[in-house]
Order: C-alpha cells, then structure tokens, then sequence
C-alpha cells in the first residue's frame, strides 16, 4: 500500500468514524454527535499507533488505559472498538442507548470489554485516570525487574473543556504532578463549545500555563485535524517520563456538518436527518445509506487491532521467563490478578478484651491495618490529611512518592474528591485494594466517586471517622448528621458502623472479603467501652449486619436496637430495665445492607413480626428507621444540626443516655 492510499485509507476511516457517530446519535434522537466527529482524528492516532490493546483479549493486564472522561463523546470510543475488533456488532452500535443495550449514553464499566470506567460526571475520569497511573507505577516498582518490564502500560485520556471546568480535575492535575506520573497523557478537547454557547462566557483561562504550573509537560496543537502532529505529540509526551503530559488539541466540534460546525448545536442533540445527509455528502459517502462501514476501512482497522495480539504474545514470552526467575512475586502476582485473598491473614486480626482501656473504633480500625498489612502488599491507601486523626498510617511502610513508588502509605493532601475517584481508578487495576480516610461530614465532598463506585461494583474502601455529634467542640460544621442515611440511599455500598473495637475488627474483615461493590467503614473519634465478648453474642455475627448482642431471661417485650457508638447504651439500660422486670432484647445493628442480604427466616428470628415494640437509637438523622422499628416502635435520632461543646455534653444534650433511652422505652410499653 503506497503512501498516497495509507493517507486516503486514513481519511477515510476518519470520516466513517464521524459518520457512525452521527448515525448513531440520530437513531437513538438523543446524544452528543459534535465532540465525536471533531475527536475522530485523535481516536485514529491512538487506535492505530501509540496504544498497546489487543481486542482478542480486552483484560491483557499490560495493556495501556484508555479513559474517556469526556463520556458524552462516547461514540467516539464505541466506534473504535468495533473498527479494531473489540466484542461489540454493529447492532449493539445501532441500539446506542436504548434499554439493555451495552452501547449506554455514557461509558459504562462491565457493559463492553474496552470500557475501563463509567465516566459521565464530568472531571470523574480525568481524576480516576490519576489512579489508574498510580497502580501501575506501585506494580512496577513491586514487580519489575532488570531486562523484566511486566507493567509499563500508559494511560491514555481524552478530556475535555468540562473536565477542566470541574474542581475535581484541579485537584487530581495538581496530585498527578507532584508525583510525577510519566505515565498520563491526557488529551484536551479544546473545541470552545459548552451547551450554553462558546466557553469564552466562562471560561477564558490560559489552560497551558495552568498546566504547567502544576507541573505537567504541555504541548499545543493548532489543528486536530493534523495527524501527523498529532502522531509527534503523542510520541513526545511518550518520552517524557518524569511529568504527567497534556496536549492541548484545537478541534472544531460537529467536524463536516456544514451548519452545525463549531456550534452548541452538535453538542448535545442529533444533527437533524437532513444535517446527516449533508455530513455524508460532504465525506463523499451516500447520503441514504446508514451506518455504512467500506470494507477496506473495516480491514484496516482490524489489522491495527490484530497487532496486538503479537504485542501480548510478546510480553506473555517475557513474563514466562520472569516466572522462571522470580516465581515467589510471580506467584503474589497471579494471586492479586485473580482477586483472591492470602492465606493466614485472618489468624493476625486483633482482639480486644473487656475491662481494657476504651478504644475509639478509628484507633481500633488503625490497629487491624497494622497487623494484616504484611499479608497484603495490595493493601494501599492513606487520607485526605488527616491521617494522624484516621488512624490510617501503616507503621512499618515508606510513603508512596515521587521517589519511592513502592511505598503504601498514601498522602492524598487536602483533595476529598479527588482522592475518592483516584481510589476508584486504583481499584480498577483490579490489583489494588485501595482505602481512603477522612472525616464522615465530608463525605459530602466524595459524593460522586462514591456512587460510581457503588454503580461499577467496585471494591474501594472508605473510611470515615469522626462518625457523630460526639466529635464535640469541632461543632454543626464537622458533625455529621445526614450522612449515614445519604450513604444507605445509594444502591451496592455496604456501609458500616460498628459498635467497639472487635466489632471493627470483624467490619475490616467483612470489607476485605466484600465483592460487588464499595464498602463505608464509619468509625468514632471517642473512646467505647470494649464489648465482653464471653459474656454478649460474638463481635464475628456483624457479618449478618444485625444480630441480637443481649437475650433477655424471659420472652422479651421490647426490642432495643443501635448502630456504633450508641450500642453500649442499650446494654446499660436493658440491665436498669430488667431490674423494673422489664425484659429487653438488644440488637446490635452495624450494617444495614448486609442484613438485608440474610434470609427470611434470620430477619424473623431478629425481628419476631409478634414483637413491635422497638426502640432504634442513632446518632443520625432518623430518616429510614422506622422500617425496623414498626409503627408501633420509636426512634432517638437527630433530625437538626449538633453543636459546639465537649462530645459527652452534645450526646446528653440530644438525649443519647441511658436515661432517656428507659424513658423512650417505657412511653413505648
């Protein structure tokens, strides 16, 4: 093939990219049809010549990421996958967006081979690509060795004018620099378009300096047309190692629509089905056929695609003689890739004894850490700045830095939501068991990474401590009140708060066994008493969410029911209440979600329907109780902000005390 028909050959796959998005975008009535066809020059270059993929096998584990944080221009990535041999038909590209279709209005983790990461939510995947980079420099300084480069795998992005706009991705650009991540390399969809108009009405920032002043190697393309630039940027920034690389593309969205080039018109709704006629006849292609793939183009980009099956061939040659030579990480390795736990680690769990010195569950949840980390290289993580108050530091390990990327001890600065979705692209790696500790109050700002979490099933960590309005003198601003029911409302986390320091232990366990989605540790700052466990039921029944922790003697009339640090006040008060003959069950209750997992039959035994007397006590927002408490049942919850003074006097205050929990209960018989 000469060198005038490889040009031709390119054009013209560029062009049939463009052409399928628009279809697409037009059959369904609904999408972004504009960023696609001004990207399709850049998907080109990076299908066909600076990725390593090998659509036969998507999961090849050194393979490079790809992440499309600008989700709406999905069918950008769609359309590449199926060109270069990915699992995807043309059917599924026809059924863009419809029900069940694994071609979903934005880029869905565990629809389509290819997919990394759901991204959608503007700036989520430029900060989960931040992780992503992360696992691979830990894989590598724990794995590689001389003449051995098991992971050297990039990662690829392609962002746009929104990402840029959202604060999550200043955050996780200012992460990425200070560590140096050579291996980034993000593209910027600088197309000036927004939905509202030009981004000029808001954002007139020089992107370029922005960038480098965090520390990134940049480079600015004039024209996103230019492959051949583009081919020599992408190779640049391949070469630079020691700095993430942003290449600043100009691109002109909606790219061959005579009408709705550089409009807000091609963003966010179809062309128009004489706009797409006109797009076609403007490529050169019959404006009555659709979805129309040539032939020479399909061939060509599926022998892109098929040079990666050498390129994973090659690798599995190098990895068979690494085994060889160093089977003992060989052997850590294929344990991690298929995502099983080591053995013995269970024997190193603490213990606590009664009648010790109370011990705040963050304290408690530091000291599991610490005594299972040797079994878990894969175990990393860290906090948002406050690890001194989490408890999160792995005493016998070095700090993941610019000079040491082996290190577990992660500092992800004052950055809540940048460190929620980088833990989301380190978990991705399917390598790491990522964990992330801040306040529980903010949560708020680690919302979104939560809930994709939760949506891609994914098994992030995170841990929040300072759980209630025992925090104290810190006040309404840092007490968290709404948090436990907001975290319950998201569908697939399992969240957890556990009632003394063996309930915690047996929490971090669950966590580390948990499949199918993230788990929320939610963890005091105040000292609990440690829970007798040869005198109440087993701290190990947490795993079934609720249990009863204390029979009483004879049939009980009332059930008493809490969650953390407000348990050991039941098992004061059903003591004061068995003395007025009284009887009280008591039901420890740290996880919601995990007890809705158990069957009929151990929710009847918990939760006799004879008995509908109950008194829930949370020190949170009452919201979603009174499911377990029967409208016969009461709660002692907080449903208005804390305040300001010692945590003792806040919890009195709002009528968290033995006292008032016999009160309640008498009112209720």
């Amino acid at each position: 093939m000469n060198a005038t028909t490889i040009d031709s050959i390119e054009q013209l796959g560029i062009n049939t990219a463009r052409i399928l998005a628009a279809d697409a975008v037009q059959k369904a009535n609904s999408g972004h049809p504009g960023t696609p066809m001004g990207l399709a020059p850049i998907a080109h270059v990076l299908w066909t010549e600076s990725m390593n993929y090998n659509p036969q096998n998507p999961e090849w584990a050194n393979r490079d990421r790809f992440i499309l944080s600008a989700g709406h221009a999905c069918m950008l990535q769609y359309s590449f996958l199926y060109l270069t041999g990915y699992p995807i038909s043309m059917d599924d590209i026809k059924k863009f967006r419809q029900l069940h279709s694994k071609t979903a209005g934005h880029p869905e983790y565990g629809l389509l081979p290819g997919i990394e990461v759901t991204t959608g939510p503007l700036g989520q995947g430029f900060a989960n690509a931040v992780g992503f980079a992360i696992a691979q420099k830990y894989m590598a300084a724990r794995f590689n060795k001389p003449g051995f480069d098991i992971f050297n795998y990039k990662v690829y992005v392609i962002c746009s004018d929104g990402d840029l706009m959202e604060g999550v991705a200043s955050e996780a650009a200012s992460i990425a620099g200070h560590l140096q991540l050579g291996n980034l390399i993000y593209l910027y969809d600088d197309n000036h378009i927004s939905i509202e108009g030009d981004t000029n009405i808001t954002f007139d920032e020089d992107v370029a300096k922005r960038f480098e002043a965090y520390g990134w190697h940049v480079q600015v393309l004039a024209d996103g047309n230019d492959t051949k630039a583009l081919s020599a940027a992408i190779k640049n920034a391949q070469t630079e190692i020691n700095r993430p690389s942003l290449i600043k593309v100009r691109t002109h969205i909606g790219f061959g629509s005579p009408n709705k080039i550089d409009t807000a018109g091609a963003h966010g709704s179809p062309l128009g089905e004489p706009e797409v006629k006109l797009v076609k006849k403007n490529f050169g292609f019959d404006p009555d056929n659709y979805f129309e793939v040539p032939d020479e183009v399909l061939q060509y980009y599926r022998e892109a695609g098929g040079k990666g099956i050498k390129k994973e061939e090659a690798w599995n040659t190098v990895y068979k003689n690494y085994k060889e030579k160093f089977g003992a990480l060989a052997n850590e390795y294929e344990l991690l890739s298929r995502g099983k736990l080591p053995e013995g680690w269970k024997e190193k769990l603490p213990s606590f004894k009664a009648g010790e010195k109370a011990v705040a569950t963050r304290k408690a949840s530091g000291k599991v850490l610490n005594a299972i980390a040797d079994y878990f290289p894969n175990l990393i993580g860290g906090s948002a700045d406050l690890s001194p108050s989490t408890d999160t530091h792995l005493e016998k390990y070095k700090s993941f830095s610019p000079t040491d990327y082996e290190g577990r001890n992660f500092h992800f600065g004052i950055r809540e939501h940048a460190m929620g979705s980088i833990l989301n692209g380190m978990a991705l790696s399917k390598y790491i068991i990522p964990y992330g500790a801040t306040f529980f109050v903010f949560a708020d700002y680690m919302r979104p990474p939560i809930r994709l979490a939760a949506i891609m099933k994914i098994r992030s960590i995170f841990i929040f401590t300072h759980d209630s309005i025992g925090l104290g003198e810190d006040g309404t601003t840092h007490q968290p009140v709404e948090h436990l029911i907001g975290l319950r409302s998201i569908p697939n986390i399992t969240v957890i708060r556990p009632a003394d320091a063996n309930e915690t232990v047996q929490a971090w366990r669950v966590a580390l066994e948990h499949s199918g989605g993230p788990v929320a540790l939610v963890l005091t700052r105040q000292e609990l008493p440690v829970i007798d466990q040869e005198k109440y039921t087993k701290a190990a029944e947490l795993e079934k969410g609720a249990y009863i922790l204390s029979e009483s003697e004879t049939p009980p009339k009332v059930i008493l029911i809490a969650t953390g640090s407000e348990v050991q006040l039941l098992v004061s008060a059903q003591q004061k209440l068995k003395e007025q003959n009284i009887a009280a069950r008591v039901v420890s209750m740290p996880s919601w979600e995990l007890f809705e997992k158990q069957d009929a039959a151990y929710k009847e035994k918990i939760f006799p329907k004879a008995i509908r007397k109950r008194l829930a006590v949370e020190a949170g927002s009452s919201l979603g109780w009174h499911k377990y408490v029967t409208d016969e049942g009461d709660v002692i919850g907080i449903d208005k902000f804390g305040e300001s003074a010692p945590g003792e006097e806040v919890m009195k205050e709002y009528g968290f005390t033995v006292e008032n929990i016999i009160k309640r209960t008498l009112a209720l018989l």
